[in-house]
């Protein structure tokens, strides 16, 4: 540990010159404009700018691509408070109760909530890569394909579990996106699933797609429904705000100490940002004292998930690093990049490749630090937008949204999936059916089906690989704990009230 600190120190005299601060704040900024427009997203634009790097130097192109990483984070947040549009997979639940303190004229204090926890999880996952390289890359190589799928499993049944809603709603949310995310070529065999002689559908539904429908143009057809105004309009914008948030954050110690856990967790094992992020909620919406005000406008319900999700993000670039292995579809792009720089991600490369690795590891640091600064920055800037009337905000969210569903893959058939997820989305609102567990199944369904076929192949068929070791043993019957979770609460439930009516009828009787 003492000779991580020693090389981290080295890494600051190599990211610590002028040339780089500037590289991090260009990055930053241009990552914030990634991230606000939602198609787009931290890997399409880190692919974006991946062929710039190509004549710089491999420190300095990754300081550019990292820091680039950080602002998406903190753009994708900005559009889903504001304007309920994610402009990240891993934002989603930011929208919660992000948009909800939005529309309460409080969007100043949401996206402060939302960037202070972010750089405190990012920076807890720098924290993590500094000192515990060695041992969790070693930790890591744990994981095969039932680990993997245990760590799945455990995500959607935390959902059953934690989510708030009813059990059952939750059930039918999952297996749409399930069926959604099954749509396409099959990644094992190769076949057509559920295409139904659409071409189109032959490659696919895109997540974003079906986000951009849901979340933006659901939302739109909300607030047309309860009158064309836009709520948080009223939200008086006064910078000083920022510092007043900013002093209530100690208050929510342990969502963020939680959030940093899941994302770290997350980031390292294949979850995933976007995954740790909805854990993250779920499990903040049923351990919080104030679980109930979840989705109406719960700053905790914003704290959560951005913590889980920069942590997560963080985090992701530890086995990308030590073992080759990305954990998250960002630092998979970055390791194409390392390969193309002719850097061999594994535990060599933190011997072979000393300047690199740690130059790129204090650049994160300093990055989070700047990213933080930066956002903050911005926020009376975001925030007024909220002043603007919904006659001219309305048909803007409309042309971003399609512009963006568009740019996904170029086809126009995604306009019409992005209209109809968008009434889907309005529907399922309307009968209270929960929107989040349908998008993470769309969004590691596919990993979590690989993940499963591979295990029964190796086990010749038998279910008994999930419990082959300690490891994948603990994650499986915690997964079907919480899977089972509602029905042992119900019987519970029942026990206490039994109790209670067999208490009160004996002291009737002694009265």
């Amino acid at each position: 540990m003492l000779s991580n600190l020693d090389s981290l120190m080295h890494g600051f005299s190599v990211a610590l010159t002028a040339y780089h601060i500037m590289l991090i704040v260009g990055g930053v900024l241009l990552g914030i404009l990634v991230g606000v427009l939602p198609g787009l997203g931290a890997p399409n634009g880190v692919t974006l700018l991946l062929p710039l790097t190509f004549t710089m130097d491999p420190v300095s192109a990754i300081i550019l691509l990292t820091s680039l990483y950080w602002g998406a984070l903190f753009g994708g947040s900005t559009t889903s408070i504001l304007f309920n549009i994610p402009g990240e997979p891993s934002s989603v639940a930011t929208t919660f109760d992000g948009y909800p303190l939005a529309r309460q004229g409080r969007a100043t204090e949401a996206l402060t909530y939302a960037f202070l926890s972010a750089g405190f999880g990012a920076l807890v996952g720098i924290i993590v890569i500094t000192l515990l390289s060695t041992a969790v890359a070693s930790f890591a190589l744990r994981f095969g394909p039932p680990e993997y799928f245990a760590v799945y499993l455990l995500a959607f049944s935390s959902f059953i579990a934690f989510g708030g809603g009813t059990p059952l709603k939750t059930i039918i949310a999952l297996a749409l996106g399930f069926g959604f995310g099954m749509m396409g070529t099959d990644t094992v065999s190769g076949a057509m699933r559920l295409t139904f002689d659409v071409p189109d559908l032959i490659r696919g539904i895109s997540f974003l797609v079906v986000v951009i429908g849901l979340f933006g143009l659901g939302e739109l057809l909300l607030t047309i429904e309860e009158g064309p105004e836009f709520k948080g309009a009223n939200g008086r914008i006064d910078p000083r705000e920022i510092l007043r948030t900013a002093a209530r954050m100690p208050r929510y110690w342990a969502a963020m100490l939680r959030g940093s856990a899941v994302g770290v967790w997350m980031g390292i094992t294949p979850g995933g940002p976007t995954a740790a992020s909805f854990m993250s909620y779920g499990i903040a919406r049923r351990v919080s004292r104030n679980g109930a005000n979840f989705g109406k406008g719960e700053p905790e319900g914003v704290i959560a998930p951005e913590t889980a999700d920069h942590s997560a993000g963080t985090a992701a670039m530890l086995p990308m690093l030590s073992l080759g292995i990305p954990g998250s579809a960002t630092s998979a792009v970055m390791l194409g990049g390392l390969m193309i720089w002719g850097l061999n991600p594994g535990p060599m490369l933190f011997v072979e490749q000393h300047d690199f690795v740690w130059g790129m590891i204090a650049s994160m640091y300093l990055g989070n630090v700047i990213g933080v600064v930066l956002a903050l920055a911005t926020v009376p800037l975001f925030a007024a937008m909220l002043s603007v009337s919904f006659a001219i905000i309305g048909p803007i969210i409309v042309t971003v949204c399609l512009v963006g569903a568009y740019t996904v893959a170029n086809a126009g058939f995604d306009l019409w999936l992005a209209v109809l997820f968008g009434v889907m989305g309005y529907m399922m609102k309307k009968l209270d059916y929960p929107l989040a567990p349908m998008v993470l199944a769309m969004v590691i369904g596919d990993k979590a089906e690989d993940a499963f076929r591979q295990s029964m192949l190796l086990s010749n068929g038998s279910v008994t690989i999930l419990w082959s070791n300690w490891l994948v043993g603990t994650l499986t019957s915690i997964a079907l704990l919480f899977l089972l979770w509602p029905v042992v609460a119900m019987l519970l439930g029942r026990r206490r009230a039994s109790r209670a009516a067999m208490a009160a009828a004996r002291q009737g009787e002694a009265v």
